[in-house]
This record gives C-alpha cells, structure tokens and sequence, in this order.
C-alpha cells in the first residue's frame, strides 16, 4: 500500500480533486477504498496527491500541456515511456506504453523501448528523442551536441522545450511513484540479499578465493 494516507472521498472539500474522482472513478465510489481505474492501476496516485490541493493542482495543470502543445504526441510519449523505463518505474512505463497503442504506435517500437539502442525500428528523430530522454534521466541533463543536434535539425525550439519540460516531470513522476509507492510502484525491493546456505556461518569466501594464499 502506500506510504503515505489516501483521502478519502468525503475529507475531499477541493472541486479540482472531486472532478478528478468522479471522472476517473466514478461518482458514487470512494477511490481511497474502491480501487482501481481504467487502465487496471489501482489509482491511489490521485488519493495520496490528494494529501494537498496546491501540489494536486499543480500536478493536473502540467498534464493540460498536452492540449496546447505543438510537440507530435508520439515524441512525447516515446519521451515518457523511455524515462519511465530507465527510472524504473514500472508505473510510468506501462501506462505509457498504454498510449502508445492508443496512438497506434507500431508494437515492435513500444516493445522495443527497454533496448532501444540496438533495435532498428526508430526513426533518426525517435532515436534522438530516446537518446535525449537517457540523457535527461540517466546523465542529469548533460547531452552531446551529436543528440542535440539532430533534434534541432527536426524540432522547433518551442517543441525541444515542450519534449524537455514534459519528459522532466515524467521523471519527477516516476521518482514520486517509487518513493511513496504508489500504482504499479508499491512492490518489494527488487534487489536484496540471497542468504547463504544454513551452516554457511562467517565463512571467509575471500580465502576460498585466493586459495588461502
């Protein structure tokens, strides 16, 4: 579950916050225990967001970006797909994959996006937008001009600015979703420690190693 309270339907006095419960769920549900949304996420992002109608505000105004952005909606979503995959946050990228059908993205491009590098489906711009997106996640935002420039051969200034802004607050969302466990993200940590056998005891495998040498 996750790590912070879900509010429940009747603590909810935000219309914002009721608008987004009634439309995502349903009028009649309570969110905070009737789980679950149409894309099969539970959707307890929306109740614990709703912890705060200043930061849930915030949070549903930089999804309108989409209206008004100029941006191909298949950049954008390569873009958050390919950062919600490299931040590991399977929250992220399966519902960016979802999209990406919706936008009748070819399939072997979407299953392709956790090794985009070797996979020849993409197109010179696409490879740049994923490329990009690694830099942004993985490197801090430190980009070769090599990247940049094939974005600036294909992009618009205003549109390398929409891709950074939105591929940026996927990451947030995706760090966010890791961090307070939310959707797709409330899992055990995937990397822990295998135990030794019984009676291993404080064996030294170094000297097992070295051959006691």
């Amino acid at each position: 579950m996750p790590r912070l309270r879900e509010v429940p339907r009747a603590e909810v006095t935000d219309e914002r916050i009721l608008f987004f419960y009634d439309h995502l769920f349903a009028p009649d549900r309570d969110p905070a225990v009737d789980h679950g949304t149409a894309t099969g996420s539970p959707g307890d992002w929306w109740t614990v967001f709703a912890q705060d109608s200043a930061v849930f505000r915030h949070a549903v105004r930089g999804f309108a970006l989409y209206r008004n952005a100029s941006l191909d909606p298949v950049l954008r979503e390569l873009g958050q797909c390919r950062a919600g995959w490299a931040r590991g946050s399977q929250f992220v990228f399966s519902q960016h994959c979802k999209q990406m059908r919706a936008l009748g993205m070819d399939e072997d491009k979407i299953q392709s996006i956790p090794h985009w590098q070797t996979a020849e489906c993409y197109s010179p711009l696409e490879r740049a937008v994923l490329a990009y997106t690694d830099c942004l996640v993985l490197e801090g935002g430190r980009t070769p001009d090599a990247v940049f420039g094939i974005l600036q051969e294909h992009l618009s200034d205003q549109e390398i600015l929409q891709l950074t802004y939105i591929t940026c607050m996927y990451d947030m969302h995706a760090v966010m979703s890791r961090a307070l466990r939310l959707e797709f993200d409330d899992r055990p940590e995937p990397i822990t420690e295998v135990a030794a056998p019984e009676g291993y005891g404080n064996r030294d495998i170094s000297a097992d190693l070295t051959g006691g040498a």
